[in-house]
Parts: structure tokens; C-alpha cells; sequence
């Protein structure tokens, strides 16, 4: 096994792939930027260094500090966790080409999934359903225009290189297209360096399903699917598994035709693949390939731990389970726990916490990096941790993170409990009676 690994992140996913790590006797590096010197990853880590100031770009975004921090340290792999640069090929190949371990996909990999449009073109080559669309990029407002027309407004711009809700724009007529395609493609170019954008039918009333998938050389399997239905403007608020609107005959297809498409194209290690999912059919989305925020709640419902199985694919090149060692049991629910005012247009909300209780109990679990006295920048994504649940079914895991919502106290700053708290006890969550455009239609607080 690996010996020594440097952690490229920070905050919760950091500390959570600290601990993955010291179960194993592997020795951590944390790596940090100057405001972050006594966050909690880098007081669990065994080493760390800092890499620059409280600028991503001058820190964790930093590839030139991030290789000097890795000779520094001798590290033999690195995990990128998720976001910053753990879908960046560029530094991904540079690990490669100086024989350090790179924790999650291969350089060809990223780039064949990270591009929206050839991602697509893979998925329907291999037999995932897809959503009409172009076939490609479009620069051509007049062409993109024509198209749309043809597919039938409504319709959605999307960068090809992008994510998160940035660089997408829907067009719900053909006197807002102008307009919308050019501010789609200068978002496109202000966050990803590519105003390359494409051209998709929008649904109306779309669940967002995902396939958890873990793969080495000897085979591919799946962990189920998750729902993460629940989200505002494309950000995610709360993540359960299973899906509460499948039926074991489209799981069996889901899951069948995931694997297939992951299998050949080579891929290795954890990843997931992205569904928009209506009317009783699903159509392929994207593919992250590297682990997501949301992959404790497969953990609890399956009992496996997917960051030692990426740690375990690295080393090995293999997975070491097999699909029949993948029995989900029961029910599990994520609640993403922001620093953000739910009531002030949730404007981030930095600060010292005053006062930290995070709740525990029976299959309750709190993935984070927060404590009494911690300081919460401007600086970062405002996620400070995640609330876990698991019961015996839907309607135990809501009670459980019920209480274990009443039981968290945060002090000091304003978060997005109230709202979760909310969520939970409204009726169209309870009868799971949403669907991605929910929150934004409605208002809950």
C-alpha cells in the first residue's frame, strides 16, 4: 500500500480522506493556504505545507507549489478530493509523467468526460439514452436559433466544458434566444476559458439521478443510484439513496447500461454518471469522474467505503469487490450544511463559530471540518459539512435527520439548517413529490 499521500484539498473532504487514510496506517500531507493554517485537516495530517495565499489560484489551484509540496514531502499518490483541480487533466498528466499516483482518473479519461459534448457523443456510442440536442458545439447564433426551433422551445444552452449551473442559460422563446446564447457563451468563457456552448431539449419537471460506479482493470460495478433531486439553481441540497421514484425494472436497465458504457471505455477508479430522469425514462447527463460530495449516503446504505476503494484502485489497478458484495440496505439522507443566509438571497455568511454541537447517535453521521472557534472565510466554496442519516426506510431516515437537525447548533455564523429543517417536514419532500426546479419555483422560507 501506498505510504505516504498528499491531500490536494481542503476542509471536509480533506479531513474525510485523512481518516480513510489512518485506518490504513498510510502517513497524510495536507497541504494549505495561509488563512487556513489551523483549519482541522491540517491539524489531523501527519505533515503539512502551506502553498500560498487565501487565493485558490495562489493555493489550491497552485499546480507548480502543489508538485514542490509533493517532493518536498516524498508523497507517493495524491488525492484531489473534489473540486479544484480533481478534474484537471493537466495536472493529473503532470503527476503521471513524474510517477506520482494520481487518486481518481487518468489524464484521457478526464478530458474525454470533462468536455460536455464528447462526453455525450461516448454515452450514446455505447448505449446510453441521450438528450436531443446538437450534435456539437454552435457559435452561430442564426444556426443555434434554427436548431432550437426545430428540437421545440423550451431549450437549454450549456457550456461544454462546464458545470454547476455556470454558463447555462434556458430559452423559453425564440425573442429571448439572442440574448441568452451570447450571455451563455461569455459566462462559458469567463469560468471555463471555452465559450463553446451546445444546445439541449430542456425538461420541465426532470429528477436528477445518479449511478455510483467504481472501476479497475478486472471489472466494473455500481452502487446503486442516488436522487439529488432537491437543489437550487443546479446546486444540490440534499442527496438520498434510493431513489424514492424508481422501480426495480429501470434500476436494472440504469444500472445495466452504466456499467456497460464505463466498462468501454476503460475507465478506472470511482466515478459517477449523471442522469435527468422523466415520464419514466432516463437520459444520460454527464460524468464526473472523481468522487462526489454527495457519496456518503451509498456508503451508508452499502457499508463501503469509497475513498479506501479509490486508494485501493490506484495502488492496484483492480477493484477488489465484486457486484455481489454490493447489498444496499435501508435508507440514506444528505443534508449539505452551508454557511448561507437561506433568507438573504443565500448571500454567504463567513465568520467565527461561537458555539459548535454537531449531533450524533444511532446511524447518524457529520462529515466536516468545523469546531468551536473555527473561522469561516469569504474565500472558499461556503459547504462546512454535511449531515447524514440512515434508517430502515424512507420515512425513519426523515425522523432521524429530524432530530439530528434539531441537535446541530452553529453559533456565530448563518447556515442552511433552518431551511433543511424546513424541507424535511414539507409535504412535497415527504411524498417526494419534487423534481429539480422545486425550490426555484417556490419559496420555502
Amino acid at each position: 500500500m501506498f505510504k505516504k499521500i498528499l491531500i490536494a484539498n481542503r476542509g471536509e473532504i480533506a479531513v474525510r480522506v485523512i481518516r480513510a487514510c489512518k485506518e490504513w496506517g498510510i502517513s497524510t500531507v495536507a497541504v494549505h493556504s495561509d488563512v487556513d493554517r489551523n483549519s482541522m485537516h491540517v491539524k489531523l495530517a501527519d505533515e503539512s505545507v502551506c502553498i500560498g495565499s487565501h487565493q485558490p489560484s495562489s493555493s489550491y489551484l497552485n499546480i507548480p507549489a502543489l508538485l514542490s509540496a509533493i517532493d518536498l514531502t516524498g508523497a507517493e499518490a495524491v488525492h484531489p478530493g473534489y473540486g479544484f483541480l480533481s478534474e484537471n487533466a493537466n495536472f493529473a498528466r503532470m503527476l503521471e509523467e513524474n510517477k506520482i499516483k494520481f487518486i481518481g482518473a487518468s489524464s484521457k479519461h478526464i478530458e474525454m468526460m470533462g468536455d460536455k459534448i464528447q462526453a455525450k457523443k461516448i454515452a450514446e456510442e455505447n448505449g446510453l439514452p441521450v438528450i436531443e440536442g446538437s450534435e456539437g458545439g454552435v457559435k452561430n447564433v442564426v444556426e443555434a436559433k434554427e436548431l432550437s426551433k426545430k428540437i421545440g422551445f423550451p431549450v437549454l444552452i450549456k457550456a461544454s466544458g462546464g458545470g454547476g449551473g455556470k454558463g447555462m442559460k434556458i430559452v423559453h422563446n425564440e425573442e429571448d434566444f439572442d440574448l441568452l446564447f451570447a450571455t451563455a457563451r461569455s459566462e462559458a468563457k469567463k469560468y471555463f476559458g471555452n465559450d463553446e456552448v451546445y444546445i439541449e431539449k430542456f425538461f420541465q419537471n426532470p429528477r436528477h439521478i445518479e449511478v455510483q460506479i467504481l472501476a479497475g482493470k478486472n471489472r466494473t460495478i455500481h452502487l446503486h443510484e442516488r436522487d439529488c433531486s432537491v437543489q437550487r439553481r443546479h446546486q444540490k441540497l440534499i442527496e438520498e439513496t434510493p431513489s424514492p421514484v424508481l422501480n426495480d425494472e429501470i434500476r436494472k436497465d440504469l444500472f445495466e447500461k452504466t456499467v456497460n458504457m464505463v466498462s468501454k471505455i476503460g475507465y478506472e477508479g470511482a466515478g459517477t454518471v449523471e442522469f435527468i430522469y422523466e415520464d419514466g425514462k432516463f437520459y444520460f447527463l454527464e460524468m464526473n469522474t472523481r468522487v462526489q460530495v454527495e457519496h456518503p449516503v451509498s456508503e451508508m446504505v452499502t457499508g463501503i467505503d469509497i475513498i479506501k476503494e479509490q486508494i485501493w484502485i490506484a495502488f492496484t489497478g483492480e477493484t477488489a469487490l465484486t457486484q455481489s458484495d454490493v447489498n444496499p440496505r435501508g435508507h440514506a439522507i444528505e443534508c449539505r450544511i452551508n454557511a448561507e443566509d437561506p433568507r438573504n438571497n443565500f448571500q454567504p455568511s463567513p465568520g467565527t463559530i461561537a458555539m459548535c454541537n454537531q449531533p450524533s447517535g444511532f446511524r447518524t453521521r457529520v462529515d466536516g471540518a468545523i469546531f468551536q472557534g473555527y473561522k469561516v472565510t469569504p474565500y472558499y466554496d461556503s459547504l462546512i459539512c454535511k449531515l447524514i442519516c440512515h434508517g430502515r426506510n424512507r420515512t425513519e431516515a426523515i425522523q432521524r435527520m429530524n432530530r439530528s437537525l434539531d441537535e446541530f447548533v452553529i453559533d456565530g455564523i448563518t447556515t442552511t439548517i433552518p431551511l433543511h429543517k424546513k424541507l424535511l417536514n414539507h409535504e412535497k419532500f415527504i411524498n417526494s413529490d419534487f423534481n429539480v426546479s422545486w425550490l426555484d419555483n417556490e419559496k420555502i422560507l
